[in-house]
């Protein structure tokens, strides 16, 4: 009786599985297009899931994403969960450094010891033209101007912090 269990699943596990399945659809269905062509989908379901990003209705919608879920029973979804798993790790990964460099700018922005300890720990930034855009936002700031170089000092910082450290070393 469990062999015939374990090789029919419930109604409750299949249910389960086209839940997933559909949630998974509604995923794709939040990617751009470059992000969809580099997922192998069938014709039938990239039509589908670029129709449901076209449509507006709600009722149309859920009708749409419904058909998505039974196209992607057809479909071998570990491909695609892997897929979206390594973008999701790369947008924490990016995140994670746009929020060190945006900490090392406030750093910055408040003592001047942090430009010390910052080329202690990369070596080769350029300290010279960040020393100058720290005083130049410092005044920009005082004076109540534009913030252009407190936004220089984050795209100086992005590139030196990546030049100092290649992608891959650290994840």
């Amino acid at each position: 009786m469990d062999e015939a269990n374990a090789e029919h699943p419930s109604k409750t596990q299949r249910k389960k599985q086209m839940h997933e399945l559909q949630s998974l659809g509604e995923r794709l269905v939040e990617l751009n297009s470059g992000q969809l062509d580099s997922i192998d989908l069938p014709e039938p379901l990239r039509e589908a899931v670029d129709e449901a990003q076209r449509i507006k209705g709600h009722e149309a919608r859920r009708r749409q994403m419904q058909y998505i879920g039974r196209l992607m029973r057809e479909v071998d979804p570990a491909p695609i969960q892997e897929k979206l798993a390594g973008w999701e790790g790369q947008s924490r990964a990016q995140a994670a450094r746009e929020h060190e460099i945006a900490d090392w700018r406030e750093r910055l922005m408040e003592d001047d010891a942090a430009l010390t300890e910052l080329t202690a720990r990369h070596p080769g930034i350029d300290t010279q033209r960040l020393r100058s855009l720290v005083r130049n936002a410092r005044a920009d700031r005082d004076a109540g101007r534009a913030p252009r170089h407190y936004r220089e000092i984050f795209r100086a910082l992005r590139r030196a912090l990546e030049l100092a450290s290649p992608r891959g070393e650290n994840e």
